[in-house]
């Protein structure tokens, strides 16, 4: 550990407001999935993100705690939480990072697909069906349609009851769009489907998204004091123009209140038709719970930097703690009167819910006009690009801490002379690459969402049960700040809670396999943990791993906790799968 750069260290470059500025990227997380938790729950959107908030911030208190045990660490809460479950069995440790890692790491390639729609938006529009030039074309070529064109015969026979002038009118307007769309919104090189998966694809979205991504890595190569300054600003230009649009409605009455009350689940996912309390509607609600937690409990992050911080013992705390007072503030707010303003309805326009029109849809809610709707464009870029630094640095450094305690592969534990984690971001690169050309179309970007969240929740339930296990097997390690026992008491039991939102959430993304899809990509890091532990360090963990825990080397310690740490295993595959037994669609 230095403070000067060029050592081949990490850097203790950072103040808790460095990472409290990183972690700032978790906010804009809101617009990646608004539109879709709104189509899964109907009306109760905006409160499926306020219970999600709540349970994260209290959750943190837990991972505050444990990160103050560990200030030589990097890598975030999964990293200090994993070492409580060295003692009860080796895999499970890797498994909680592995986890928080492809759990973390797909913002990058969903960020950046959603950043690439929008640029590709702005350079080469796709012309409106009721603009000028659209209009143009129509009357330009209409006069050769007929009743007998194959394209009429056809639409006529998909709508009943048409009118002949109302069906060549509909024809030749979508010719027109299509006739008038840039090239470049629909070249494709090519597709790769993947039995099992999905289908790659690779268009102008992954090539603008790859592009994207090289940019954030070549700036986080410079450093995470670097890193945090270029996060300061961008923060600071989006989040407050964002919060104006959380709070102008609130006093310039665009609130209808009807839109945030008579809160029922819908009758289906996507209906938009009020439903009822039963087990399809319940089915829903915690679907959406299941999502929102990918989201608004990502500001766990902030204690990703644990390592680089000039004063662990205070900065921990402050960091995490002041990160989700932020963002508690803007998943409260914006959700709130994003849903007021526009109503079930308008959240499922098919720009909010691939998140397209998010930032016209945040523009026209101050009333600004054109350049104001423009204006939040450009910001809603900005924000793509802070969650995606976010994304990278807390990952990156997941991936890293990993390597050096012995889980992961050993080239994962370099280090450039910035004490930036070179290997890991390029790892990182590589892998949401593959994820980019995955997440290039609408379907794909919510099949990712969906199984990295498997992950992330995994990770929630290990790491929450560690906080007490660490109570009880290393209560001789100071402790910086510590949590009321009681609210580790609660934590437990909102690990199971997590558990119910597995099992009963996953599937309802649209996708019936997610849970097993992302349990098996869970399960791919047990051979990558058995090759370095057995084979490259011959079954001994790193001497730093012991040093960090008080231990002597190759000795694991007292299992004091006896088979409780098993039970909650147990307890908590049992919550799965009944969760995933009972709660059933609609329909």
């Amino acid at each position: 550990m230095t403070t000067e750069t060029g050592s081949g260290q990490m850097v203790r470059a950072l103040t808790w407001k460095g990472a409290f500025w990183v972690a700032a990227g978790v906010p804009p997380l809101v617009l990646f999935s608004i539109g879709g938790i709104a189509g899964t729950t109907g009306k109760l959107a905006f409160l499926v993100w306020i219970i999600s908030m709540i349970m994260g911030f209290l959750q943190s208190f837990t991972y505050a705690e444990m990160a103050g045990m560990f200030g030589n660490k990097s890598g975030g809460t999964s990293v200090y939480g994993a070492t409580a479950w060295l003692r009860y069995g080796k895999l499970i440790a890797p498994l909680s990072v592995w986890c928080n890692w492809f759990a973390w790491s797909p913002v990058l390639s969903l960020g950046c697909v959603l950043a690439a729609g929008y640029i590709l938006n702005a350079l080469f529009p796709v012309p409106l069906a009721e603009s000028q030039m659209v209009l143009d074309w129509v009357a330009a070529n209409i006069a050769s349609y007929t009743a007998e064109t194959q394209a009429v015969v056809d639409y006529m026979a998909a709508n009943a009851g048409v009118a002949v002038p109302d069906a060549i009118q509909a024809v030749a307007t979508a010719d027109g769009v299509s006739a008038l769309t840039p090239a470049l919104r629909t070249w494709e090189a090519g597709t790769l489907v993947i039995p099992g998966l999905g289908t790659l694809y690779f268009n102008a979205y992954f090539v603008v998204g790859v592009a994207l991504m090289l940019i954030i890595l070549l700036i986080q190569e410079r450093g995470i004091a670097n890193t945090a300054v270029a996060q300061k600003w961008l923060a600071i230009i989006v989040l407050v123009p964002l919060l104006l649009v959380g709070l102008v409605p609130l006093f310039n009455g665009s609130i209808n209140w009807m839109n945030v009350t008579n809160l029922v689940p819908p009758t289906a996912a996507y209906s938009g038709v009020d439903g009822e309390w039963n087990i399809g509607g319940w089915t829903l609600f915690l679907g959406g719970l299941y999502i929102a937690a990918w989201s608004t409990y990502g500001f766990e992050t902030a204690v990703c930097y644990t390592r680089e911080l000039k004063d662990p013992k205070t900065d921990t705390f402050r960091a995490i703690f002041y990160s989700g007072l932020l963002c508690m503030l803007f998943f409260f707010l914006i959700p709130f009167s994003f849903q007021g303003v526009y109503g079930v309805e308008g959240m499922l326009a098919t720009g909010i819910v691939d998140g397209s029109g998010v930032g016209e849809a945040l523009g026209n809610m101050l009333g600004g006009g054109a350049v104001v709707t423009q204006i939040f464009v450009i910001l809603m870029i900005m924000a793509l690009f802070l969650a995606i630094m976010t994304a990278m640095a807390g990952s990156s450094r997941t991936l890293y801490q990993g390597s050096r305690d012995g889980w992961l592969p050993k080239y994962l534990g370099q280090v450039n002379s910035h004490g930036a984690p070179r290997n890991a971001m390029w790892t990182d690169f590589a892998f949401n690459v593959f994820l980019l050309a995955l997440a290039s179309d609408i379907a794909g970007y919510f099949y990712v969402l969906a199984i990295s969240n498997v992950g992330y929740i995994l990770f929630n339930f290990l790491n929450l049960n560690a906080g007490w296990i660490h109570r009880i097997d290393s209560a001789h390690m100071e402790r910086p700040w510590k949590a009321p026992t009681w609210l580790i008491g609660i934590n437990t039991i909102l690990a199971f809670v997590n558990a119910l939102f597995l099992g009963a959430g996953a599937k309802v993304w649209g996708y019936e396999n997610a849970l097993w899809s992302g349990l098996v990509f869970a399960a791919f890091i047990f051979p990558v943990f058995w090759f370095r532990h057995y084979v490259v360090d011959g079954g001994k963990f790193p001497k730093e791993a012991y040093d960090d825990l008080g231990l002597p080397y190759g000795e694991l310690g007292e299992r004091k906790a006896g088979f409780l740490p098993y039970l909650a295993l147990i307890l908590g595959a049992v919550v799965v799968l009944w969760a995933n037994w009972f709660f059933v669609l609609p329909g």
